[in-house]
């Protein structure tokens, strides 16, 4: 079974919570082995005439690469990274923290749990002040 649709369902989550302004960050992490690629970040920024745009920070041994993409970019762009090399995508927002993960036979799981963050995100904030959101 691939672990593509329950993916494909923390991804509404993450929709949800950027909707709902309760985003604070998402993080791909967990490598399996020893990689070139350590993390990705995704953040929202506003970009100019305020349009609602994602970061995604690919952060490498060596350098750091950031790249702006719609939501729905965003998701086309990270779908492939789970399994090729992270394992775990952590969505952080103000009512939990939501974990989609791959055990060893590559099913995908998510997990709720307490939330880390009190806040959203500062352009999340700005948003909803905006009313864009």
């Amino acid at each position: 079974m691939s672990f593509q649709p329950v993916f494909a369902l923390f991804w509404e989550k993450v929709k949800e919570s950027i909707q709902n302004g309760t985003y604070a960050k998402l993080t791909l992490a967990k490598t399996i082995g020893d990689t070139e690629l350590k993390n990705i970040y995704v953040r929202p920024v506003l970009l100019e005439n305020d349009v609602f745009s994602l970061s995604v920070t690919a952060r490498y041994k060596t350098e750091e690469v950031e790249s702006f993409h719609s939501l729905d970019e965003a998701f086309i762009i990270l779908a492939p990274y789970m399994n090729n090399p992270f394992l775990t995508a952590l969505l952080f927002t103000t009512e939990n923290d939501i974990t989609f993960k791959l055990n060893k036979k590559r099913v995908g799981t998510i997990i709720e749990q307490a939330p880390t963050f009190k806040n959203a995100s500062d352009v999340i904030l700005e948003m909803k002040a905006k009313g864009i959101i």
